[in-house]
């Protein structure tokens, strides 16, 4: 049975590190895949996982960039990966499996945020494609080593954002209805919450629990489609380009997808989205608030259509 969406008083919060979640683990002998795992949060989600003991593998889109990014980081190990290309993710899995190794943590934390529209070579829509089915089809291919790990942790970026829109199951593209960039990146981060929710439902009986992420404002290369107008106009920079105080570091913002990702708090728990170290608040519908998780967010039922659509979209199943 999924867990309640309740806070868990871990102590931890809006300031936390990733060190500070990982202080007294030793993760030696763990493995792990960070998606984007080499700029902005991604980057200290790696840095912090490998200063920790574990491998880390860092897939990369442009790996001339994630080899200059990563120097001088212990325990890291790069491969290509574009998630808008089937092709290319089946060509990382196979690779990975092909060396037999288990995989303890998968940290799906790769997005892009408020794109123009965009399709892959499928034609469907970009932020949903990257966002959510190359994770969803990523993790699939994983689902071997994820198994064979024995307490595996599946962790998906999620968002506030997810607060702008539930998923479109009728309408997943944006075939028949305008496009809006936020809209479309709404749809994506409910859609990485609820994929948690599907796999936590699936994985657990075979030691995988899920976990969806609110890792906070930081301020990354995920604004690189915004123009400095539209983040003074949201409040996020000032008119110096200044960025607001109530954003994090990029080493505060990988803390709860690290924290979820390793936390003993955690353990016989999954299925539940997190923000600041802790199970979020779950909030109405109407919620006015900037934390909490939406309804449509968490719902069994919501996850169990788009597990499907997933499915059929990808061509991929998890043979669980």
């Amino acid at each position: 049975m999924m867990s309640a969406q309740t806070p868990l008083g871990s102590g931890f919060g809006l300031r936390t590190s990733a060190a500070d979640v990982l202080a007294g683990l030793d993760l030696t002998g763990k493995v792990a895949i960070v998606t984007g795992g080499y700029s902005g949060l991604g980057l200290e989600t790696t840095r912090a996982l490998a200063e920790a003991g574990a491998t880390v593998i860092v897939p990369a889109r442009t790996p001339e960039k994630a080899k200059a990014a990563l120097a001088g980081i212990a325990n890291v190990e790069q491969a290509a990966l574009d998630l808008a290309d089937p092709t290319s993710i089946d060509a990382f899995a196979e690779s990975f499996l092909a060396r037999k190794r288990p995989l303890h943590i998968l940290i799906n934390n790769a997005a892009i945020m408020a794109s123009p529209l965009m399709r892959d070579a499928r034609g469907y829509e970009a932020q949903f494609a990257t966002n959510h089915l190359g994770h969803f089809h990523l993790t699939a291919r994983l689902w071997p080593a994820l198994k064979a790990a024995n307490g595996a942790r599946v962790v998906s970026l999620s968002s506030i954002g997810h607060r702008r829109s539930p998923v479109n199951l009728d309408d997943p593209s944006f075939e028949t209805g305008a496009y809006d960039k936020w809209e479309s990146y709404g749809r994506a981060k409910s859609a990485n919450a609820l994929f948690a929710v599907g796999l936590d439902q699936r994985g657990q009986a075979h030691g995988v629990r899920a976990f969806a992420v609110h890792p906070g404002g930081i301020m990354t290369d995920l604004q690189r489609f915004m123009p400095e107008e539209e983040k003074r106009a949201f409040g996020w920079i000032d008119e110096e380009g200044r960025v607001n105080e109530r954003f994090k570091t990029p080493a505060q913002g990988a803390a709860t997808s690290v924290w979820c990702a390793t936390s003993p708090q955690l353990a016989g728990i999954g299925g539940v989205y997190c923000e600041d170290c802790d199970v979020a608040e779950a909030v109405p519908a109407d919620a006015q608030t900037w934390n909490g998780v939406r309804p449509w967010a968490i719902d069994p039922d919501t996850a169990d259509r788009l597990w499907a659509l997933s499915e059929r979209m990808t061509g991929v199943a998890f043979g669980i």
